[in-house]
């Protein structure tokens, strides 16, 4: 029977809810069980793809072509298996359901109330996941903060499966702040324990407590939180802030999580989690043998959680290259012709990152015409590929009002263009080209050779593609289509040969980057910037000497 464990969150919002389920699920996964995590998210939105990235972070896409909520990108980079639609609920997609069974006639005209029948929606695809047993323990991640009137059908639905399964069979976690007051130089546990209080008058609570904390909690302090929120003293599990967060599955281990779970969902321990290639990752992470500065350059910088994927990819890579990569953030809205030399001059490679919509574009193009006169290398993916198009032809094709119709519906020199599967889309939410799709390489392009083959698979978001109108054009000039959709013929991959590194994506490569495999595409443009800062330092020592002679 597959066990369950859910992880709600107290006092304050960020505190990590999804880095403790995603640590807890790889130290499960380490002792050998399989385990997988969803997240119910408690906006009203059927999923966050309408959503800006300044509300709610990036929107992670799933092979199956699912927009959901970021943390899904966390729980497949540390369990390195894929999630799909069925990992990620909102309330939206809740009340959806409910309403489209009551106009069906499906409840046969009774009253159609939050309880019972939305809590049983939301216990329904709480339970989703576990029905063919095909996982041990599924996890589960509640949005919000326990308090929030949105947060409430939850927690109900949560309480009623502890009484219908037992505590054998589900148990939560809660993860809360003991905050350090420095002027006292005091931790003080009374935010947690109003928070449990909290959800007990809901009629729920905890079998363990995370602590978020600034500095170490002492024997005494922990006896004091289990008495006062009713949990065994080993059930206070203490989570420090972390350098880095892949070094919370280590102090979750430490903390014997892990062991707590499985001992009060009566399972066997299983084997002793072996993670050597967590630890040899982790080690590269911290002792690097060189540093890059990579710029990034996009229109929602402000937030970093709304590169987030890129940012993590960026890491992996960078361990894998055994080098830090410091990412400089270059807001596009503020880049322009004039200041682009004196942003730009000091970077190792640029990454144009994707996006929606006008606002910046101008800024991205300019970053790309000085990558590439520069040979710095290139990085662009979704519309930092498509903006690369509309620059080359820009600059190299000589055609001026070259752009793309999104951003100039009336150009005469579209290269980049509405899909026409998506000319009679009018509804947005999951209406764009979303999930995984065949990619065919040329076999002598730069692409090819990265990847060690020339048959792939990559993620999309988008509605725009090249315009094939273009191709010879582009082809007679330099720039190459080194891979397209085998289907379609839709141009995924361009690239221009004689340069460092000079590569732009349709698809977005950052999502199915993992701890245990980095991205062949942000391995290789780690280890250009790394060979471009060294052949730029070389010629800057070889000036020196020969002006010191």
């Amino acid at each position: 029977m597959t066990k369950y464990i859910f992880v709600t969150g107290g006092v304050t919002s960020s505190l990590g809810k999804g880095i403790i389920a995603a640590s807890l699920a790889k130290l499960l996964q380490a002792r050998g069980f399989t385990t997988t995590i969803q997240k119910f998210d408690p906006y009203i939105n059927i999923d966050p793809g309408t959503l800006n990235p300044y509300e709610h972070g990036e929107c992670y896409v799933t092979e199956d072509g699912a927009e959901t909520d970021l943390d899904l990108g966390h729980y497949e980079r540390y369990l390195n298996t894929f999630t799909s639609q069925a990992n990620n609920v909102t309330t939206g997609r809740i009340y959806q359901h409910v309403i489209n069974k009551e106009r069906e006639g499906a409840y046969q005209g009774k009253t159609v109330q939050v309880i019972p029948h939305i809590t049983d929606e939301i216990k329904r695809r709480m339970l989703l996941l576990g029905e063919d047993n095909q996982f041990d323990i599924v996890i589960t991640e509640l949005g919000g903060t326990v308090g929030d009137i949105e947060s409430l059908p939850y927690i109900e639905a949560v309480r009623q499966l502890k009484w219908e399964m037992g505590n054998e069979n589900c148990i939560v976690i809660h993860l809360t702040l003991i905050p350090y007051l420095k002027a006292a130089k005091e931790l003080k546990t009374k935010p947690t324990q109003h928070s449990v209080k909290m959800m007990s008058e809901h009629g729920l609570t905890p079998d363990i407590l995370v602590c978020r904390t600034e500095e170490p909690l002492y024997k005494d302090l922990k006896r004091k939180v289990a008495l006062f929120c009713n949990v065994t003293q080993d059930a206070v599990i203490e989570a420090l802030d972390a350098d880095t967060i892949y070094s919370v599955p280590l102090e979750m281990m430490r903390e014997k999580l892990d062991v707590i779970c499985l001992d009060k969902l009566n399972m066997p321990m299983g084997d002793e989690p072996d993670l050597s290639k967590w630890k040899e990752f982790l080690n590269k992470l911290r002792y690097p043998k060189s540093k890059v500065v990579i710029g990034l350059i996009g229109k929602y910088v402000e937030l970093q959680d709304a590169y987030k994927s890129i940012l993590e990819a960026l890491i992996h890579a960078g361990a894998l290259n055994e080098c830090k990569v410091e990412i400089r953030n270059i807001h596009s809205e503020y880049l322009t012709k004039e200041n682009a030399a004196e942003k730009l001059e000091n970077l190792d490679a640029v990454l144009v990152a994707p996006g929606f919509g006008s606002r910046g574009i101008e800024g991205k193009v300019e970053a790309i015409r000085f990558a590439r006169e520069n040979k710095v290398p290139f990085f662009g993916i979704c519309l930092g590929m498509q903006m690369a198009c509309v620059e080359f032809a820009r600059n190299v094709l000589k055609m001026p009002k070259a752009h793309s119709t999104e951003m100039d519906p009336d150009t005469d020199q579209g290269v980049i263009c509405m899909m026409e599967d998506q000319k009679a889309v009018t509804l947005l939410g999951g209406t764009m080209r979303l999930g995984s799709y065949d990619c065919e390489l040329q076999p002598d392009s730069l692409t090819a050779s990265i990847y060690g083959n020339t048959a792939i698979k990559e993620r999309h978001r988008h509605r725009y593609e090249f315009n094939n109108e273009y191709q010879e054009m582009y082809e007679k000039a330099g720039m190459t289509a080194a891979g397209r959709n085998p289907k379609t013929n839709l141009v995924e991959i361009v690239e221009i040969k004689d340069h460092p590194f000079y590569v732009g994506v349709q698809f977005h490569p950052e999502y199915k980057s993992t701890v245990e495999n980095p991205h062949p595409l942000f391995v290789a443009f780690v280890k250009a910037a790394k060979e471009s800062q060294e052949s730029r330092s070389g010629v800057v020592k070889r000036t020196s000497e020969k002006t010191t002679a």
